[in-house]
């Protein structure tokens, strides 16, 4: 007999699983719409011929590949790495930043690198993936008339479009389509896989490793350009990883293992068996393995699954551009949160109007899935290898695991990772160039943030000097500056320095508040904080000035609402009573202008003096009521 707690989580897990489905696996779950006739492409620089021979060759390739680089890097091994439930590269960095082990300070920086490239490859990929995931399903056209093939970049360009501009308005409402549309897809995937294998059977001996490992071995030339394409077939695993957070190891891993992977896997080798049977149905397989009169509402379901993996990939986007924010990689970003029970679910305006642009840049530049592929697969092996690196680096410092076993999986997986970093960078004058250029900019953008951040940090505190030494000051000399009723709140960087805007009040206008608040907002290495860990309060050396420092901290997938979070401190906290309803806030704002101190390159400079202008309000990110918000200028140079 089933226990009560048993029975209620079954239907909570089966709806987390439908969920993942519609979320997480959209990127890979579309990707046999292109792998296999991309792999033959007779344009390709490095052509694969098209024999019984390589076709089983490359089946096993893609299966094998699949199992090493999804399975077992990701289901098995990378998942189990976790910050708090979060997964993905920034979640490696920040338990890279947190266990940093001592005497290894250059090891653990060239990581912090990495992982930054990591991220900056993944917003590369943010840009490729919806372009070549609609063009593929929309190609499907030429399958049922020629004739349609002048319509497919418009048509994409359409969808995209309507995609983007769809952004703005969440997709709470949409989301609850996307898990039974995706099992929809999956279920449809594998029964036309099983109908090409009916064809052929024989098809079902690529299962074996021999198969891939007799054509590496025996047609290395070959199998080794092959592994370009074939790349295609993992792409979206990072998703796997980085969605973690929303739906949990548990019901993503058992989503891959027994409905994903195997849909997949039937596909591949249904495409192949129908290949085997005709060697010219390798021009479109997958369309191919449905019948003429349902290749129309094919065509229809793999747009709409195309969409869901593009959406995907955006919501990914936006969830990296905003954590990497909140580490100090990136401006602080403009973030709305479209849904009330979903915490996931972010709108970036910034990044949501930068991928538009490029996307659609991309889909009229290059005009065809096809083309896409070559620079495609550079930007996943490059994340992907870079996930192994941090994986196994943290497990060999954190697990109690066997040396000799890690790297074991260390040296079998970073070989398999470098075959397909390798192969792909000899496409780099087809197309690699591009994500590799895209990353490399905003790996440039994001380190220069954060280095030019450091120093203008530096400078501000400075500049406004010791907050004790000030507050020691006003009671020295009380008469030299007059109270007046009301609650002040100042936000400041840190509890260190004095706030150039209550320096500046009292400096110039020799008044100060009744209740004084200066608050610090700081954002933690972990998703989400617990309440009792929210505040904490520091008196300043008097409980009874009415002058009090609080340090406000909040996960880095939190949005800081400072009102609401005020208004949950206590009367006792804050030396009396805070009049929150006509509180005055105060901001210091600070000009930023380029000096000619030698830390920094001068193009560096003017790179961060250009993105500090896309910085976000303080006022809307902090949750301010507008009309009681006081901002007091100071120019710091850089």
């Amino acid at each position: 007999m089933n226990s009560p707690a048993r029975t209620a989580r079954s239907p909570l897990r089966l709806a987390l699983i439908v969920g993942a489905l519609g979320v997480v696996f959209g990127d890979i779950g579309t990707s046999p719409i292109y792998t296999l006739q991309t792999v033959f492409n007779p344009n390709d620089p490095h052509p694969v011929p098209l024999t019984t021979d390589n076709l089983y060759g490359v089946i096993s390739l893609i299966v094998w590949s699949i199992v090493l680089i999804v399975t077992v890097t990701y289901v098995l091994l990378a998942m189990r790495m976790d910050n708090d439930g979060e997964g993905g590269i920034m979640a490696l960095l920040t338990l890279l930043r947190r266990w940093t082990p001592g005497g290894r300070t250059r090891t653990v920086a060239l990581l912090s690198a990495l992982a930054v490239l990591g991220a900056a490859l993944f917003l590369g990929d943010s840009m490729i993936t919806p372009a070549i995931s609609v063009l593929s399903a929309i190609e499907g056209l030429k399958v049922i008339n020629p004739n349609l093939g002048e319509l497919v970049v418009p048509a994409t360009a359409v969808i995209l479009l309507i995609l983007f501009l769809l952004q703005r308005f969440g997709s709470t409402v949409v989301g609850r389509l996307f898990g039974p549309v995706m099992v929809l897809w999956f279920l449809v995937v594998a029964v036309l896989g099983i109908g090409g294998i009916a064809h052929d059977p024989r098809i079902l001996l690529a299962l074996l490793p021999t198969y891939a490992i007799g054509f590496f071995v025996g047609h290395f030339q070959i199998a080794f350009f092959a592994l370009a394409a074939v790349v295609l077939a993992v792409t979206g695993a990072e998703a796997l990883y980085a969605d973690m957070g929303h739906f949990g190891r548990r019901p993503i891993s058992l989503a891959w293992l027994f409905i994903v992977f195997p849909a997949c896997g039937i596909s591949y080798l249904g495409q192949g068996a129908l290949v085997l049977q005709d060697h010219a149905n390798i021009s479109a397989p997958f369309f191919l393995l449905a019948p003429g009169w349902g290749r129309i509402a094919l065509v229809v379901l793999a747009t709409a699954a195309t969409v869901i993996a593009s959406q995907a990939v955006i919501s990914g986007a936006f969830s990296v551009a905003s954590q990497a924010a909140g580490l100090g990689y990136l401006p602080r970003l403009r973030v709305a949160h479209t849904s009330s029970s979903t915490h996931g679910q972010i709108y970036v305006p910034w990044i949501n109007w930068l991928l538009m642009v490029s996307v659609l840049t991309l889909v009229f530049t290059f005009r065809s899935s096809a083309s896409l592929a070559f620079a495609y697969g550079m930007a996943v092996t490059g994340t992907i290898m870079i996930t192994t690196v941090l994986f196994f680096y943290l497990a060999r410092h954190r697990w109690t695991t066997p040396g000799w076993l890690l790297w074991g999986g260390a040296v079998v997986l970073g070989a398999v990772d470098l075959l397909f970093v390798a192969v792909n960078l000899t496409k780099f004058v087809h197309g690699a160039w591009l994500p590799l250029a895209i990353g490399v900019i905003a790996f440039t953008v994001m380190t220069t943030w954060q280095r030019g951040r450091q120093l203008i940090t530096a400078r501000r505190t400075k500049a406004e000097g010791s907050l004790v030494d000030f507050v020691q000051n006003l009671r020295i000399t009380p008469d030299l500056v007059d109270r007046v009723p009301g609650t002040a709140i100042f936000l400041n960087p840190g509890s260190a320095t004095t706030p150039l805007a209550l320096r500046a009040n009292v400096e110039h206008n020799h008044v100060r508040h009744e209740r004084v608040i200066i608050l610090s907002v700081e954002i933690d290495t972990v998703p989400r904080l617990p309440e009792s860990e929210r505040f904490t309060v520091d008196d300043l050396g008097d409980p009874t000035d009415g002058i009090t420092h609080v340090t406000a901290r909040f996960g880095y997938t939190e949005t800081p609402d400072v009102p609401r979070t005020l208004a949950t401190l206590s009367p006792e906290q804050t030396e009396g009573p805070l009049d929150l309803d006509k509180a005055t806030y105060f901001l210091s704002k600070i000009e930023l202008r380029e000096g000619n101190a030698p830390e920094m390159a001068r193009w560096r400079k003017r790179l961060f003096l250009a993105a500090s202008h896309i910085t976000s309000d303080a006022s809307n990110h902090f949750g301010l009521p507008r009309d009681r918000v006081i901002v007091m200028g100071s120019q710091i140079e850089l």
